[in-house]
């Protein structure tokens, strides 16, 4: 009597997916931090859009909100709405609420002393933007270091890149116009904003030198070191006195902290670098020169652009004599600025090159941003905006006490993050003497602000979520 064969079992169902088990623990690794990742793109995205080349008139003087990533940044402050509203967690702890909303206060009594209710409402509405919603954004879509460190390499690649164009400009003579020759580096901001690439190219050499300190790391070691040593090339090319002098202290605030044997090693190899840059520039030595050496002159002999500026900053003063809680109400310097300037200030500066033709273009600000506080929000506005900048200042540095503190790995290799932080608001807050916001760079600030904000006001959960990630 003849039997069919018996049929085989059926494997298990852990066989059955043995074959591909390898792919789906790696799929199972993966999909966590890809997830964590995807919190911050739109943040990512809104630094790459700085790129793009700045439409005609998408300045100040349309409100600032006329290039596409002050039009993305509204994108920006929607999806951190958005994320908050999915994960029902508190978006921000009561010290950051009371930090970034301090300002609030300032901005809301100045506008409402603005002689024309759309000028505040304008002037408010870019205030907000800059300094409140959108770093608030950035720090609800942070979610850990790796994330930070994220978005410092989108600082350091979009500084390379508008370096990299500033330099061929410079080499081409097709950047914006300087002592006659159309040989200062302005990259995609143009001659309207020529403190613009300055701005983008000193936030990625002070970040790259941050992320050369991150324990563990040889290779982003080397390769944040090239790049800040690369970016020194475009930075001198800009000719701007404030973002140099802006850099050197930030990035010896990055060094001190990293430690004073580091400093002294950094400063010996910086000068030498600085010797070697200058003399191998050639023809474009001897401006670099002129433009450094002016900076000692500022009291002796000023050239137009800083008696100019001296005048306005004498203008703010008044202003703000003439209201000193309030102030004149935002956006209402060029407004004021004739009745309290001295005759000593010209009509206006002359801008021209990189693909612009030559315009007057109108002195609207003082170039300090501390003293257009003061003339058109007053003590009040100066005291909420400057003091939680101030504050926010104040718990980096806390934040880089705690991590060098902390010998727990989730802790100890967060001193790149630390420096990255400290240098970008101590550079900034240097800056501010000689510039203010203006223009389409004027975004990235908030994000810089944003990101400084999550490490000095994060909540301590992000710790916990760091340690379960198992991010470096």
């Amino acid at each position: 009597m003849s039997h069919a064969p018996a049929l085989a079992p059926a494997p298990a169902p852990e066989e059955a997916a043995q074959p591909g088990r390898p792919f789906g623990q790696l799929t199972g690794q993966l999909t966590p931090a890809l997830r964590e990742s995807l919190s911050v793109l739109p943040v990512v995205l809104l630094v790459a859009l700085l790129a793009l080349p700045v439409p005609a008139g998408a300045d100040e003087g349309s409100g600032g909100t006329g290039s596409p990533a002050d039009a993305f940044s509204a994108l920006v402050v929607g999806c951190a709405l958005v994320h908050v509203v999915r994960t029902a967690r508190r978006p921000l702890t009561r010290g950051a609420a009371v930090v970034l909303g301090l300002p609030v206060v300032g901005i809301t009594a100045a506008a409402c002393a603005s002689t024309s209710a759309a000028t505040g409402l304008t002037g408010a509405a870019r205030y907000l933007q800059v300094f409140v919603l959108v770093p608030a954004a950035v720090l609800v879509l942070l979610r850990d270091a790796r994330q930070f460190r994220l978005l410092a390499w989108a600082f350091v690649a979009l500084a390379l890149f508008q370096g990299a164009l500033g330099a061929q400009q410079n080499l081409t003579g097709t950047g914006a116009s300087y002592m006659g020759e159309d040989i200062r580096a302005v990259g995609t901001f143009g001659p309207t904003d020529v403190m613009g690439m300055a701005t983008v190219v000193s936030y990625g050499l002070v970040a790259a030198l941050a992320l050369a300190f991150r324990p563990g790391a040889p290779r982003q070691r080397t390769a944040a070191l090239t790049c800040a040593g690369l970016l020194t090339v475009p930075l001198a090319l800009s000719f701007s006195r404030g973002a140099w002098i802006a850099t050197v202290v930030a990035c010896a605030a990055v060094l001190l902290l990293a430690g004073v044997r580091r400093a002294l090693r950094a400063a010996l190899a910086a000068t030498a670098a600085a010797v070697v840059l200058v003399a191998g520039l050639g023809l474009g030595s001897q401006l670099l020169q002129d433009r450094l050496s002016s900076i000692t002159q500022v009291t002796d002999a000023p050239d137009q652009s800083v008696t100019d500026r001296y005048a306005m900053w004498a203008a703010s003063v008044d202003m703000w004599r003439d209201r000193p809680v309030t102030g004149v109400g935002l956006k209402g310097f060029p407004e004021h600025r004739d009745s309290h300037a001295s005759l000593a200030l010209s009509s206006g500066s002359d801008t021209a090159g990189a693909g612009a033709e030559f315009r007057r273009q109108p002195l609207l600000s003082p170039h300090n941003m501390y003293l257009l506080v003061l003339g058109e929000q007053g003590l009040l506005g100066l005291l909420t905006l400057a003091g939680g900048w101030l504050a926010l200042l104040v718990c980096a540095v806390r934040g880089w006490a705690r991590a060098r503190r902390d010998r727990r790995p989730s802790r100890a290799g967060e001193l790149d993050c630390a420096l990255a932080a400290c240098g970008l608001l101590v550079w900034q807050l240097v800056d501010f003497m000689y510039a203010d916001i203006g223009g389409p760079s004027t975004v990235l600030t908030a994000v810089a602000l944003g990101g400084c904000a999550w490490w000095g006001l994060r909540p301590r959960d992000t710790y916990e979520s760091y340690e379960a990630v198992g991010a470096r």
